[in-house]
């Protein structure tokens, strides 16, 4: 759940600071240690006191304690800081001007309010008596933002800015994280006053709703009864999503999973909850998740779900969903994701770290050893029969053996980013995944252009590990702008392109669902050369591949380059995501392909086309 932490009080207390260093020095004391953004009229004087920050506090080496990013445009500026903080843990900053700045964050703060990603959005205004008069560069950013972002604050009293901006932090990572977006108008920026080093606006309906959950520990009575309905179990599986990693608690899951021999699935967001390659562990569910994964949760007698929300990618038909499960249980922080999908039988609100621990230590003291064997066995033959396969032969570069090939190098260490489409499920489903923050995708939203920037954001985050970028022709298009970033500022970034001359996704539901009428998204006539964009913006390792017996070498150089790498991959455009369970289709009738088994299948009468996507 991510409670606030106090704020020590600052060394600047007592001293006077206009409002834009009293941005700066907020940012310092909330630790933060790269912004992404793009400067403007509005926000020049916030931009002039991050200058001067640095300047003062640069360190031995020359480095700047906060340095700031300028990408090519501010979406990917907000891509960047939610890369970094999906990466890092930690809220991911944001700094652009009014008007046109503001609302090309737009994408990114919703982005981040779906997959609850903690960032702050700092946007200049146009001053404080100019706002309602269509000034230059004005927009209306706290209606524009308010449906989007989980919290956004107009600062008209200059006074209250440090603590407006201490709020913004301690809302982002709290309770369910999210966006905040500030908005600044120029004349608070240029204000002077007292920096008080410490405190936060009253904000009372929240802190108490977060307070209610902080207490609501889960104790015997509730452990009790969740053990009553485990002891009825002799399947239970343990379906987790990216609450889970947002709270911090895949160590405990891990430990519930391992000491009691639970099988875990995961959602799209919730890879890397569990080592996908643990013996336990069943990989994704859902749309295109395992057909082993999918039929467990078909045969599972107890479905328990942890920081997930049974949306409709993993329960299309909620009614269907989980059939032969007598009990379903259901671990969060949000009270309005309890019941909001699928009825459940047993629920717990509050932190998964304590709620699990609590949960853990009552079965061992209770001497619960279950034996699961029969039910272990049954995974391992779902395993078995309907493993992940594709086609092994022809002449075409298939996709699925591009990232198998990259993954033999990295081992499931790796800090992966994708755009959106199918390379975004081929990697979720080939690449192994042995911690948390190491898969970075756009879930809820599918927002095509996330992964380049999202990967320039996680390599600020984790500079221990290689960041891939695995993204599409079509979706990196979106944001191609940001391969010019990646080599100024020198990130070690690997971006790969899965080339299959289309909206690949797209085209594969045209194939099945429209007669192979592939209306807008074909790209067979694109003239675009990656390689030679690729080195125009600079990188000095930029190859295509279209050979297969090339594929091995080519990407070993790939990741051995020491710095920034771009591979363009000439793939089967053929080549289709599978398992996929269809618009309107349960789990029972899902369509595994050509090289997957799947169970006797029971394809829907009728597909909805409303339904697609």
């Amino acid at each position: 759940m991510n409670a606030a932490n106090p704020t020590p009080i600052s060394s600047f207390a007592g001293t006077t600071l206009t409002g834009a260093e009293i941005v700066v020095q907020v940012l310092a004391d909330e630790g933060v240690d790269v912004i992404f953004g793009y400067s403007g009229g509005a926000i020049l004087p916030t931009y002039d006191a991050v200058f001067r920050h640095n300047n003062a506090h640069r360190s031995a080496d020359g480095a700047d304690p906060m340095p700031l990013i300028v990408p090519a445009n501010e979406q990917a500026a907000g891509f960047m800081a939610a890369g970094y903080a999906r990466a890092s843990g930690k809220v991911g900053v944001c700094l652009v001007t009014s008007g046109p700045g503001a609302t090309n964050t737009v994408t990114p703060v919703r982005d981040c309010m779906a997959d609850s990603i903690p960032i702050v959005v700092i946007c200049g205004q146009v001053p404080t008596a100019a706002i309602g008069s269509d000034g230059f560069q004005e927009a209306p950013v706290s209606t524009i933002m308010g449906a989007a972002a989980k919290h956004v604050f107009l600062v008209t009293d200059a006074s209250k800015l440090e603590a407006t901006m201490r709020s913004a932090f301690e809302i982002a990572r709290s309770g369910r994280p999210g966006p905040v977006v500030v908005d600044i108008p120029k004349d608070v920026q240029n204000w002077s006053g007292r920096y008080a080093g410490h405190g936060t606006l009253p904000l009372p309906g929240y802190r108490a709703r977060l307070r209610q959950l902080e207490s609501n520990r889960l104790g015997p009575a509730g452990t009790g009864q969740f053990y009553e309905l485990l002891l009825q179990a002799r399947r239970p599986l343990i379906y987790a999503g990216g609450g889970v990693i947002n709270g911090n608690a895949s160590d405990a899951l891990r430990t519930l999973a391992q000491s009691f021999g639970i099988p875990v699935t995961t959602t799209l967001m919730g890879i890397g909850a569990v080592d996908t390659t643990d013996r336990l562990s069943l990989q994704m569910l859902g749309m295109h998740g395992t057909a082993f994964a999918n039929y467990a949760v078909e045969d599972c007698d107890f479905l328990i779900a942890v920081g997930a929300r049974f949306d409709d990618r993993v329960a299309g038909v909620p009614a269907k969903f989980a059939p032969n499960a007598r009990h379903i249980a259901h671990f969060d922080v949000d009270p309005a994701e309890i019941g909001k999908v699928k009825r459940v039988d047993w629920h717990h609100l509050g932190d998964l770290n304590q709620a699990l621990t609590a949960l853990s230590d009552y079965l061992h003291n209770r001497g619960f050893k279950p034996d699961y064997a029969e039910w272990h066995a049954h995974i391992a033959q779902l395993k078995q029969t309907h493993a992940m396969n594709y086609e092994r032969g022809g002449q075409s570069i298939q996709p699925h053996a591009v990232i198998q090939e990259i993954n033999q190098l990295t081992r499931g260490k790796a800090v992966v980013s994708t755009g959106v489409g199918q390379h975004q499920m081929w990697a979720c489903q080939y690449f192994d995944f042995a911690e948390p923050r190491l898969w970075l995708t756009s879930g809820s939203m599918g927002t095509m252009g996330f992964g380049l920037p999202a990967a320039i954001g996680a390599a600020f985050a984790r500079k221990d590990r290689i960041v891939i970028d695995i993204d599409g022709d079509a979706s990196i298009r979106m944001n191609l702008g940001e391969l010019e970033t990646a080599t100024t500022y020198n990130l070690p970034v690997k971006i790969v392109v899965l080339n299959n001359f289309g909206d690949g996704m797209v085209k594969q539901w045209q194939r099945l669902f429209f007669d192979s009428r592939y209306s807008g998204s074909d790209k067979s006539l694109h003239r675009k050369d990656f390689v030679k964009a690729a080195e125009a913006d600079g990188f000095e390792f930029a190859r295509r591949v279209a050979d297969r017996a090339e594929l091995a070498a080519v990407v070993k150089a790939f990741i051995d380059f020491p710095g920034p790498a771009f591979l363009e991959v000439v793939i089967d455009p053929m080549a289709s995501v599978y398992p996929m369970v269809g618009p309107g289709m349960s789990y029972d009738q899902m369509i595994t392909g050509e090289w997957i088994a799947g169970r006797t299948s029971k394809a829907a009468d009728k597909t909805d086309k409303a339904d697609l996507f």
